[in-house]
């Protein structure tokens, strides 16, 4: 987009009411966020899917192993 398409959007956004140029500024970002990620229904399948790989489960494993001896230091607790 060259910059004088976007000065010209800048000016017509300006005469805008606040009320519009707010609704338009949400309606933008809303459209953003949609197409930069995942939506939340594949997030979650995601989630749920390295959750279920064993692989994932192994490690976190070896993780819990490798911190277990600091559960017994008492810290945390009330």
């Amino acid at each position: 987009m060259s910059a004088s398409a976007v000065n010209e959007i800048e000016s017509q956004f300006a005469q805008l009411p606040p009320a519009i140029q707010l609704s338009v500024l949400e309606r933008l970002v809303h459209r953003m966020r949609e197409s930069m990620g995942p939506s939340q229904a594949e997030w979650e399948a995601g989630l749920s899917a390295m959750a279920a790989d064993p692989e994932m489960q192994r490690e976190l494993g070896r993780i819990s192993s490798e911190f277990s001896v600091t559960e017994a230091d008492g810290l945390g607790r009330t």
